[in-house]
């Protein structure tokens, strides 16, 4: 009896083995499958948190174009009282150049009539600058007047407020001038100028930026 439940046992033992190491096998596979699994709702929860940002965290305003893509700085009084003038300068270095909304010009009754790029020796709307070093880019100091935006009763001019490469004036303001009251910083802008890296930061540190200059004209 006792030869015949050892036997037993052993066969029993025999067939348990297996059964165990099946077991291990489907933990050791869906080990490996929970992780992967854990890893993708990881990675959703972060791309969900870029895409969608927190709603208490956003601004009761949203931002505007201009605010989102450039940085914006202001030259009041610009060589003259009343001249406020704006640098709206982009990631990749270029410099977008017209008339602060406080600027005296738009205070003047009738508003701005015309706007001529013949000035200093040359018409700044004949220049055409091509290819990708920007042949035929004149160079520019940031007192260069660039044009010269007249009113009913005055007449004002219009400065590069930056040292650089002068790559394009605004053409359509010389058959649409009121594009400055309609849009100043966006489709009435003057310029665009590129600085050399090292004169920006001289020329920076001379500008105010956007708080600066609100506090300045009591904008806030």
């Amino acid at each position: 009896m006792s030869d015949v439940m050892v036997d037993h046992t052993q066969k029993l033992e025999e067939t348990a083995v297996p059964n165990n190491l099946e077991q291990q096998d489907k933990q050791d596979e869906e080990q490996p499958q929970q992780s992967v699994q854990e890893n993708a709702e990881y990675e959703d929860e972060e791309l969900h948190k870029h895409l969608v940002p927190d709603i208490i965290q956003l601004p009761l305003i949203p931002p505007s174009a201009v605010e989102f893509n450039f940085a914006s700085y202001f030259a009041p009084d610009f060589m003259k009282p009343g001249n406020d003038q704006y640098v709206y300068r982009h990631a990749n270095g270029l410099c977008v150049v017209g008339l602060a909304s406080t600027h005296l010009a738009f205070k003047d009754k009738g508003g701005i009539t015309a706007v001529d790029f013949n000035v200093g020796k040359s018409d700044r709307s004949g220049m055409k600058v091509t290819g990708k070093r920007k042949k035929n880019a004149q160079h520019f100091e940031s007192n260069t007047a660039l044009c010269k935006v007249c009113t009913n009763g005055d007449s004002y001019i219009v400065r590069c407020c930056v040292k650089g490469s002068l790559l394009e004036v605004n053409e359509r303001l010389i058959k649409q001038p009121e594009l400055l009251h309609s849009s100043a910083d966006r489709e009435g802008y003057i310029a665009i100028i590129m600085p050399k890296p090292a004169d920006w930061l001289k020329v920076k540190a001379s500008l105010l930026s956007l708080e600066e200059f609100k506090k300045l004209r009591a904008l806030c």
